[in-house]
């Protein structure tokens, strides 16, 4: 149901929604099926993303166990278990029958393409979106990325390079799907519910944490073979539901109820219909400082969690000794407790901003440094925690599960200051961030080229720290909760009145039941249950 007038009227104060549009019309709030959407979405991308990280060990010809020599009296020193009963025994306890020949700079070139094509792709990700939408941008993305790994199977056993080219294609959709889901949260969802509603970013984390137990049955059962046939028709279906359910707007929805619209409207100002009628301000993004602190201060938090995700493993294996099966597990079960702290953290941040607690800069600095700062520190502690196996993992648990107050903090912010263009000002920041995804791993394969020995892995998590702590200085420095004047270059909307979005008005503190924070009973508002 279009509203009378196309562009929102600017009210700034947080109306409270109808409070019995369940009950009456029957009806999912809009903004509650988009919420599952952008959730199942990214769970489904990461699936598709990290299924070959597994697999590839049964892909390939299985390789014995390095030589250690037996007068290495300092082998004690460099791992936390008797090295001499590995030579002894096989690394892999069970026989995969891969039968590719890869070598290991081949392994590594194939689980690197991804990110190749990934950083590239920002850029156009946020013109696509501005251009095409984010139904069609993402939709599209994820189907390219499902229909590659149906094809996998078929490329491995042909040649390696149909396989680089099949994941530089997956990686280059798959950099498409933030800035068009950005986009998407600037014309949906109205400012007090938009941390909570980054909390749905996060199915990413069950999507990486449900893929490496579901491809370790898959493969022991039906061979490898299967793990890119499931993925890739999961996203399949996926992809159905989106095009029947997603929509770029509340104005083009055909079922969106007239309280949520008029709710959304007194909430939001309408820059789906405005954005698309302007162009993207490159020149200002570039010369942005807030927009060059959000992509600096978010590469240091990429390099903690990919040093996590890519070399972290071969640490638990190779330097604190535990089985295929344990670094399956222990690998990922953080990331479920990650998205669980996720809707926390954004439920939080929602909470201080619309009861006035603090201001939505302050709220953005202290969960960016509780997502960065902190996990950087306990890097510091695994440095000097040797072979205590037990504070390890505790330590590894909490880094993991900290980092994911960055979608209350720098990854909110990015629509915080250009609501009209966050599909292009995230495509600027992921350019810059998301080189720490390869980085991270390649300094950590230099750091333990000899060997991933104790030392070694005191040098990478040395180096993290650094880089961690080092990058949030920016963020708090030039890091802010103000829309940027360039986001309106008709100057319609200024960055005074973008402030009293965040604050609530004298009267309605009076009367609280004019607010979103006097209707906890709503049907349609994106309260706690609703995530």
């Amino acid at each position: 149901m279009p509203p009378e007038n196309n562009i929102y009227g600017n009210d700034l104060v947080y109306k409270k929604p109808d409070n019995n549009c369940i009950t009456l019309c029957g009806q999912v709030p809009a903004r509650l099926v988009l919420y599952m959407l952008s959730w199942s979405g990214f769970l489904v991308s990461f699936m598709m993303r990290t299924d070959i990280n597994l697999a590839i060990v049964a892909m390939v010809e299985s390789a014995g166990a390095p030589a250690v020599e037996n007068n290495d009296t300092g082998a004690g020193n460099m791992y936390c278990y008797d090295v001499t009963d590995v030579q002894n025994t096989t690394i892999n306890d069970t026989e995969y029958g891969g039968t590719l020949d890869w070598s290991p700079n081949v392994q590594s070139y194939v689980l690197a393409s991804f990110y190749w094509a990934y950083i590239i792709s920002q850029i156009i990700g946020g013109y696509a979106t501005q251009k095409l939408g984010t139904k069609r941008v993402f939709g599209y993305a994820q189907l390219a990325t499902a229909v590659c790994s149906l094809c996998i199977p078929v490329a491995s056993v042909t040649h390696y390079g149909l396989v680089i080219a099949l994941r530089c294609v997956q990686g280059f959709a798959s950099g498409l799907t933030w800035p068009a889901m950005y986009a998407l949260v600037g014309h949906w969802i109205p400012t007090p519910e938009r941390s909570r509603f980054m909390s749905s970013f996060q199915g990413f984390s069950i999507g990486i944490g449900i893929t490496y137990p579901l491809c370790g049955f898959l493969i022991a059962h039906f061979g490898w073979r299967s793990v890119f046939y499931t993925t890739g028709s999961v996203g399949v279906v996926w992809c159905v539901a989106w095009y029947l359910l997603a929509f770029d707007s509340p104005e083009t929805h055909p079922r969106i109820t007239e309280s949520e619209m008029r709710y959304i409207q007194e909430n939001t100002v309408n820059t789906f219909a405005t954005s698309k009628a302007q162009r993207v301000p490159w020149s200002s993004i570039l010369r942005s400082m807030p927009a060059w602190s959000i992509g600096i201060t978010t590469f240091g938090r990429i390099w903690v969690h990919y040093t996590f995700i890519i070399p972290g493993p071969m640490y638990m294996k190779s330097v604190l000794g535990f089985s295929i099966k344990e670094n399956g597990v222990l690998s990922g079960a953080p990331f479920i407790c990650s998205y669980l702290s996720s809707v926390v953290f954004c439920y939080m941040a929602d909470k201080l901003v619309t009861r006035g607690i603090l201001s939505l800069t302050n709220v953005r600095k202290i969960f960016t440094a509780l997502a960065q700062v902190v996990p950087g520190l306990l890097c510091i502690v695994l440095v000097y925690s040797g072979c205590n196996v037990t504070l390890v993992l505790v330590v590894w648990f909490t880094a993991v599960t900290l980092i994911t107050a960055a979608y209350a903090g720098a990854m909110a912010n990015v629509v915080d200051i250009a609501p009209n263009f966050a599909g292009p000002v995230l495509a600027f920041a992921q350019t810059i961030h998301m080189t720490a995804s390869f980085l991270s791993p390649l300094a950590a394969g230099y750091m333990t080229q000899d060997g991933h020995t104790l030392a070694a892995w005191r040098y990478v998590f040395g180096v993290t720290a650094v880089v961690a702590c080092s990058t949030y200085i920016v963020y708090q420095i030039w890091g802010t909760g103000e829309i940027q004047k360039w986001n309106y270059p008709n100057n319609e909307f200024t960055a005074a009145e973008a402030e009293l979005m965040i604050e609530k008005n004298q009267t309605t503190k009076a009367s609280p039941t004019d607010t979103v924070e006097g209707s906890a009973d709503s049907g349609t508002a994106l309260d706690k249950r609703d995530m």
